[in-house]
């Protein structure tokens, strides 16, 4: 047994030690492969759908993203989707999802939860968004859920996310650039982090990962995790503030190029 809890506690901090200073597989192999199409996309988190107001301010701005130039190819909204996990909630922000009309991708919130272990509302109306993944002109994406019912602190990924990813990522193209989004946050040293967060992101060590855009903490936080940047995100909610102090709402703009990504924040306009 002792022999056992030592194994793995130098497993745990050799991830840690290269999590620190980038020697993942997947980043250096990403130096001279990899390169997949150019695009532009939307990352957005935190709309708190709570009531027809809310439908008001997100209908601008999906307007607003929408009238993006050059028009973008997707958007990926990573959790918390509303605000109580309610059918009512639920359907009014799929309502207003849909008039961006381009794709959409979303995963679950906390928040998106109608009770601590209840989630069907959700899985009603955005079945198939739990984990997945798709590819977009040479670029692979992910999408994951990272939450544990309503809890919003002390999180842990639960084993069914664990058991897609042991399944999936072999599947993937270890050189094609590689995008994930989540609703809990992966990035080092970041509020509300999963207490197993580095276990998720062990799996993509032998990726070519470029981005993790994740929700949840309310506010502008950056992390490189081997050549990738990890970040969250002011939110874009009517009746949410940023947990930052920042005033701001509003969503990256984001474009991929040469296998990497570039990111603008847009402030919304809608009031």
């Amino acid at each position: 047994m002792l022999q056992t809890v030592k194994r793995r506690d130098f497993l745990e901090r050799s991830v840690g030690s290269l999590l620190a200073m980038g020697l993942w597989p997947g980043a250096l192999r990403a130096q001279d492969n990899g390169q997949g199409g150019a695009f532009s996309f939307i990352a957005v988190n935190d709309t708190h759908y709570i009531d027809e107001q809310c439908g008001e301010f997100l209908a601008k701005v999906m307007a607003q993203m929408k009238a993006t130039t050059p028009k973008p190819d997707f958007v990926l909204i990573a959790g918390d989707l509303c605000d109580h996990g309610t059918v009512a909630e639920l359907g009014g922000a799929r309502e207003v999802y849909k008039t961006l009309g381009l794709p959409y991708h979303v995963v679950i919130g906390n928040h998106d939860y109608v009770s601590p272990i209840d989630r069907k509302p959700y899985e009603d109306h955005f079945p198939k968004s739990l984990d997945f993944r798709f590819e977009h002109k040479g670029w692979q994406i992910v999408g994951l859920d990272t939450s544990e019912g309503q809890k919003y602190n002390n999180t842990t990924v639960q084993p069914h996310t664990i058991q897609w990813l042991d399944e999936q990522v072999p599947k993937l193209d270890r050189a094609k650039p590689t995008v994930v989004f989540t609703h809990f946050p992966l990035g080092p040293m970041t509020p509300t982090r999963p207490l197993n967060a580095d276990v998720v992101l062990e799996r993509f060590k032998d990726l070519n990962l470029q981005a993790v855009f994740n929700g949840h903490f309310h506010g502008f936080t950056e992390r490189m995790v081997g050549k990738a940047v990890v970040t969250t995100n002011r939110c874009c909610a009517l009746k949410r503030n940023n947990h930052d102090g920042t005033r701001e709402k509003g969503y990256f703009v984001c474009v991929a190029k040469d296998g990497k990504i570039a990111r603008t924040f847009v402030e919304v306009k809608a009031t």
